[in-house]
């Protein structure tokens, strides 16, 4: 789904905890990102890691917070 800023784009993750689908926006702006963000579920701590190549979809990984 298009991001109302052009340097957001919205994807949607799995919750390590809880397994459901949650979404996120990735800043472009940043080739490479780590930040914690709660699971809008089961509101766990997530460690989201981002990786932006130039030209590629940014590749998205997200862990517990104390793996």
């Amino acid at each position: 789904m298009p991001s109302a800023n052009p340097g957001l784009s919205s994807h949607d993750i799995g919750c390590p905890y809880c397994g459901e689908t949650i979404n996120v926006d990735v800043d472009h702006s940043v080739e490479n990102q780590s930040y914690v963000e709660d699971c809008q579920v089961c509101c766990q701590p997530i460690v989201i890691s981002v990786v932006i190549a130039d030209g590629e979809e940014p590749a998205i990984s997200c862990t517990v917070e104390n793996e």
